[in-house]
């Protein structure tokens, strides 16, 4: 066992581990990201149903089961299921050339793409932390915010079965100080929360449009429950500017329509990764500039 913690200290080495986790990691986040919404759109039609007693027969026949493990992955055109061996992150895709090894239909580049990202990142935070506490659980929050990431870009949600939770993780991490104190968690993610329900509230008196949604407000205090209310400037700062910088982009180089809106979850989930690695530091430097 000392053995393994004197290899696991190495850094590269240790890094190295957190990318090859993070593979199999994003392969499993594309499968949540995907059905996850799937299962809360059948669960939401469920209890409408059962709420206005509607005939059961009426509506769309559904699979019996299905939930983040069955059915099993299989092709979306063919149905033909995906063996173990076609599912290696990343190589199956490169060796299938992005195609269904029966029907030869098209795969999208988005799945070796979260993977590739899920392994990236993974192997930032092992980098930053180092074979420590800290290093477990902000991977564990990386891997939260990419499915978080992804289904708001698809959905405009951010599911609470993945929110509420890691924000729970967060105050509870804090009663041993492992990211911040529990004073500075507890305000933090009140003070998070409040924040941009105040600016929903006061946008939606001014424009009469809802400029987000509630998820974002839990988003916004998850980070304050991890980091302590002492970043949610910083985070709401660099969200404000990775934003503005996707936006002007989107619409600049992929056309995108202005008035079809972009949901704000991703930049917050970025920008509060950001800070998660190099809060302190921008912290300092914002301070620095300011004449603080």
């Amino acid at each position: 066992m000392q053995e393994l913690d004197m290899l696991l200290n190495t850094a590269a080495l240790f890094s190295g581990l957190a990318g090859i986790i993070g593979l199999l990691v994003g392969s499993f986040l594309n499968v949540v990201i995907y059905r996850l919404p799937i299962m809360m759109q059948r669960g939401w039609r469920k209890e409408c149903t059962e709420y206005l007693q509607l005939d059961k027969e009426t509506l769309p026949i559904e699979e019996e089961q299905f939930n983040l493990v069955f059915p099993l992955s299989r092709c979306p055109k063919c149905n033909t299921p995906i063996q173990p061996y076609q599912n290696i992150p990343v190589l199956s895709y490169v060796f299938l050339r992005g195609r269904c090894a029966k029907c030869a239909c098209h795969i999208s580049m988005r799945y070796p793409i979260i993977e590739a990202l899920t392994a990236l990142s993974s192997v930032l935070v092992a980098w930053h932390f180092g074979y420590t506490p800290q290093a477990v659980f902000a991977l564990l929050l990386t891997w939260s915010l990419i499915a978080l990431i992804f289904i708001d870009i698809d959905h405009q949600l951010l599911p609470d079965s993945i929110t509420l939770p890691v924000l729970w993780l967060g105050l509870g991490l804090s009663l041993f100080d492992v990211y911040t104190d529990a004073h500075a968690s507890i305000i933090g993610a009140v003070a998070g929360y409040m924040a941009l329900w105040a600016v929903f509230h006061l946008f939606k008196l001014a424009t009469g449009k809802e400029g987000m949604g509630y998820g974002d407000f839990k988003l916004l205090a998850l980070f304050g429950a991890w980091l302590g209310w002492q970043y949610l400037p910083i985070i709401i700062l660099l969200s404000s500017l990775v934003g503005a910088v996707i936006g002007i982009g989107m619409i600049v180089f992929a056309k995108h329509d202005h008035n079809i809106p972009i949901p704000f979850g991703p930049y917050l989930a970025i920008a509060g990764w950001i800070a998660l690695l190099w809060g302190a530091d921008l912290n300092q430097l914002y301070l620095t500039t300011a004449g603080l």
